[in-house]
């Protein structure tokens, strides 16, 4: 069960004393923070809005949205990173409960004698030291990585993974705490080596290298389709952190460098269905999130940033390499 950091959040209000809140997060845990908001209209009197767009991270706050409601403080729930507050809007963390223990020794049967690079979501984060300790005892090496960026020591995004890179000299593979296959390919992807995701809703222990490899023969695939193309999209994105405009404007220059037409465009939600509707496009590169890329499918080849640099290698003749080996994906 998610528990959210509602002690923090009464101190927060008790102190400003706003006039209204709003509160957000990721949609897996929004009857969480609907309860939560609840919680604040009862103890405090005031409206709590919950703000029910998604919020995919810290580069997707939705901080406007308070500013338009005219709330005096908002609350972004479940995306810890190593501050308390980005874009004026304060970060709540959000903790499950679930225990890791049983599957944790299953763990244990696989991997015993194996070196190991522990990492997990934030929602798991209070749980590494434990599942440490019991993976040690039952004869697995672990290793925890330093945070980086706006992570903490053993913490992944879907983009980031510092904590996951850095180990990659030391490691024979990686485990992540949590139900998320989205999180652990990326860390597989990122690092190109085996990674298992340890389960505790259905208590399994799962290798995540294979799909991960699927994502990314789908994603270069896409590159090399979109090598043929001759007039490319640059889609900037249009929520704060996601504001990537330098990055769109080298690659239009590095793609008229090759003979290209280029034209630009901004997307708040980037789908099949908007870009559908631009005509005269053969192929696009999009800087708002890389996941959008890998995740996702679309009717002409999309590329995230790594990709794109892949495709200017490929057009300079040149070796592209492990393009999706990067600790950041942006």
């Amino acid at each position: 069960m998610i528990i959210v950091d509602e002690e923090r959040i009464f101190k927060e209000i008790q102190t400003k004393q706003p006039a209204s809140v709003s509160l957000n997060g990721p949609d897996g845990i929004l009857p969480q923070i609907q309860q939560t908001a609840m919680n604040i209209t009862k103890k405090f009197d005031i409206p709590a809005y919950v703000l029910a767009d998604t919020t995919w991270g810290t580069c997707d706050l939705n901080s406007n949205a308070g500013k338009i409601l005219g709330t005096g403080i908002q609350f972004n729930i479940g995306h810890t990173i190593n501050t308390e507050s980005i874009e004026n809007v304060i970060l709540i963390d959000a903790f499950d409960d679930v225990e890791f223990d049983s599957v944790a020794k299953k763990c244990a049967e696989i991997l015993s004698g194996k070196t190991i690079g522990l990492v997990t979501d934030s929602q798991h984060l209070h749980q590494m030291e434990k599942v440490k300790e019991i993976l040690t005892n039952n004869g697995v090496n672990v290793k925890i990585g330093k945070g980086g960026g706006q992570l903490n020591d053993g913490q992944v995004f879907g983009c980031e993974f510092y904590p996951a890179t850095k180990l990659k000299e030391e490691v024979e593979c990686y485990v992540f705490l949590g139900q998320s296959n989205f999180h652990a390919s990326g860390i597989a992807l990122s690092t190109n080596m085996p990674t298992y995701v340890l389960d505790p809703y259905f208590n399994e222990v799962r290798e995540v290298t294979e799909f991960a490899q699927k994502l990314k023969k789908k994603a270069t695939l896409a590159i090399y389709k979109a090598a043929e193309a001759n007039s490319f999209g640059i889609i900037v994105g249009l929520k704060e952190g996601q504001l990537s405009k330098l990055f769109a404007l080298k690659f239009k220059k590095e793609l008229e460098k090759e003979g290209k037409t280029v034209q630009l465009f901004a997307l708040t939600d980037i789908t099949s269905e908007r870009l559908n509707n631009l005509k005269g496009i053969d192929a696009f590169i999009q800087v708002a999130c890389p996941r959008i890329s890998t995740d996702n499918q679309f009717d002409k080849p999309v590329l995230s940033s790594p990709q794109g640099n892949a495709l200017l290698k490929i057009l300079r003749n040149e070796n592209m390499e492990e393009y999706f080996e990067l600790p950041h994906w942006l």
